[in-house]
């Protein structure tokens, strides 16, 4: 069993702190995690999370966002040919994986190329929820007359 330090994570992802924590908590149940995936910080308030589907065509793929969930399937579409495999690596199984976002995390695309499935996420916060600088006044006598101008206006 392979155990994953996500400490780099919360330091630098801002929009991924409580999906950090969901993947800790599913690292800890020891649940197996298919299809691979990968989350990456691409700038401050971009994302993008890389899945290996291998086997699997844009058709049989569907990523659906609800609120502050991404919800991503895949089912394998049965080809009615009966196969008797020496060894099999490549599962190709159903599969359904799901993403708790962050608040004011928007997904804003997704490519699949190559057998590898990439979705873009952007975190757009509002202007008013954003930290605004606020200007200090007084505190000096230079400035006594400046604030008691601003006041008598």
């Amino acid at each position: 069993m392979r155990n994953f330090d996500l400490a780099p994570l919360y330091r630098s992802a801002i929009g991924f702190d409580r999906l950090a924590q969901l993947l800790n908590e599913q690292r800890a149940d020891a649940q197996p995690s298919y299809p691979p995936y990968n989350i990456e910080l691409v700038s401050d308030d971009k994302y993008r999370i890389v899945m290996a589907l291998a086997g699997f065509s844009r058709e049989e793929i569907d990523i659906i966002t609800e609120r502050d969930s991404l919800h991503i399937t895949g089912r394998k579409q049965k080809d009615g040919v009966e196969r008797t495999f020496l060894h099999r690596g490549i599962a190709a199984r159903d599969f359904e994986q799901r993403f708790q976002l962050a608040n004011h995390v928007k997904v804003t695309g997704a490519t699949f190329e190559n057998g590898m499935l990439t979705i873009d996420l952007v975190r757009e916060v509002p202007e008013a929820l954003k930290p605004r600088k606020i200007e200090i006044e007084g505190g000096s006598p230079a400035n006594a007359g400046a604030l008691e101008q601003r006041q008598a206006a």
